[in-house]
C-alpha cells in the first residue's frame, strides 16, 4: 500500500507542476504598457519578463510577464540577446485573474521597432 500511495504521489507531481491559461489569465481583460525590463528569466516551463511601467494613474509598477518555453521563444526568432533588463518595452497580453499585475504576454515590442508576437501560448480570440 506505502509503494502503491508513494507511486500515485510521484505520478501526479507532472500534473501539478503546469498549468491551463485559463486558470491562471482572463482572456477577456487585455492589458498592456510601456515600461523598462528590470529582469529576463529564461527559464522553464516558462520565460518570464519583469517590467516598470506606470498604470493609468501614473504609479509605477512591476509587471510580471509570462511568456512561452524558452525553446517555444527562440522558435519564433528571439535570442537571448534581443532582450534585457534597461530595455524599454511595449507590451500586451491578458492579465491574471489573481494578481493583478501579472499578465501573459502575446506580443512585446522592443524600442527599436521589432515586434515578438505569439510566444505566451495564450488562446485566439
Amino acid at each position: 500500500m506505502l509503494v502503491a500511495g508513494v507511486g500515485l504521489c510521484w505520478l501526479s507531481v507532472p500534473l501539478v507542476a503546469h498549468h491551463s491559461f485559463a486558470a491562471e489569465y482572463d482572456n477577456t481583460k487585455p492589458v498592456g504598457g510601456t515600461g523598462v525590463v528590470t529582469k529576463v528569466e529564461w527559464t522553464n516551463p516558462h520565460m518570464r519578463i519583469y517590467v516598470d511601467a506606470p498604470d493609468e494613474n501614473g504609479v509605477m509598477t512591476t509587471w510580471n510577464l509570462e511568456l512561452g518555453s524558452p525553446n517555444s521563444v527562440l522558435r519564433r526568432g528571439w535570442t537571448r540577446s534581443d532582450l534585457k533588463a534597461g530595455d524599454k518595452i511595449t507590451f500586451k497580453g491578458y492579465g491574471g485573474k489573481k494578481v493583478l499585475t501579472r499578465a501573459v504576454a502575446d506580443a512585446i515590442t522592443l524600442a527599436d521597432g521589432r515586434a515578438f508576437t505569439g510566444a505566451s501560448g495564450a488562446p485566439d480570440k
